[in-house]
């Protein structure tokens, strides 16, 4: 753990953890020695800056980059040198802050890729044609996403005619099809209202109540502070707190850094 950050807690079951991660671009060091952990049945938040350096950590998590030093953990296997689409199969699912959905099709059929997706693994040429069982099982994923989300309304609706609102939750419908113990969320609420946000935020203790993990990169303080178990702070590359949302609010270092002087006393 770095020098001087506050830890609280007891250390909870493995899901995914990254020890000491250092990644540098050229001579820039952009994370230097952050660790942290995401454990099932938890939504744990990574907080700070822009610049902070999340979203290199996020990647880092997912395998999109390799880290100069450390190691990431999956479900106590090392999987550093492990590539994004063999860490999907090993039960971590992604979001992304710009929506990557298919705009010309249904809301049912983008959310089948979540589980066809899974089902195909490294053999693409099984996308050409399922078993009985497999379109049972994606049918069967589908329904329970589409339900959770509360997209039963829209499965037959056109992604691209649908509210941004409403498409932040057919992407999260399809990583949940997927069926992955352990999801990281980039910036969900990004474009939605104030009830959009409450309701997304639901969902989402759904999801963890299920036993899932989720890993979440938020901005949005209210949503953070209302969801999150477990928060972890960076700011410069650098893990400076970690703690609950209520020890998190009460940091001094925290609002010095981000927070900001209007959480006094929040």
């Amino acid at each position: 753990m770095s020098p001087g950050v506050m830890s609280t807690g007891t250390t909870p079951a493995p899901g995914l953890e990254i020890r000491d991660i250092t990644v540098r671009f050229g001579g820039n060091t952009a994370v230097d020695g952050v660790s942290l952990s995401a454990p099932p049945g938890r939504i744990t938040g990574l907080i700070g800056p822009n610049g902070a350096g999340k979203t290199t950590i996020f990647n880092t998590c997912s395998g999109l980059l390799q880290p100069n030093a450390g190691t990431v953990n999956l479900f106590g296997r090392d999987v550093t040198g492990v590539r994004p689409a063999a860490r999907a199969r090993r039960g971590l699912g992604r979001t992304f802050q710009r929506l990557e959905l298919c705009d010309s099709m249904s809301v049912a059929d983008n959310v089948a890729l979540g589980v066809e997706s899974g089902l195909a693994g490294d053999r693409p040429l099984r996308h050409l044609a399922s078993t009985a069982r497999q379109r049972r099982q994606i049918a069967s994923a589908v329904a329970d996403a589409l339900a959770l989300c509360g997209l039963d309304g829209d499965r037959n609706r056109t992604v691209g005619l649908l509210s941004t609102g409403r498409r932040r939750l057919v992407e999260l419908a399809r990583v949940v099809a997927g069926g992955y113990p352990l999801l990281l969320l980039d910036e969900p609420s990004s474009g939605l209202d104030t009830a959009e946000t409450d309701g997304f935020g639901r969902i989402l203790r759904q999801i963890v109540a299920r036993g899932t993990g989720i890993l979440l990169v938020e901005h949005d303080m209210v949503l953070v502070m209302d969801i999150c178990d477990y928060l972890y702070v960076v700011d410069f590359g650098t893990l400076i707190f970690e703690g609950t949302p209520a020890e998190t609010q009460a940091s001094d270092i925290v609002r010095a850094a981000y927070l900001g002087a209007d959480q006094e006393g929040s």
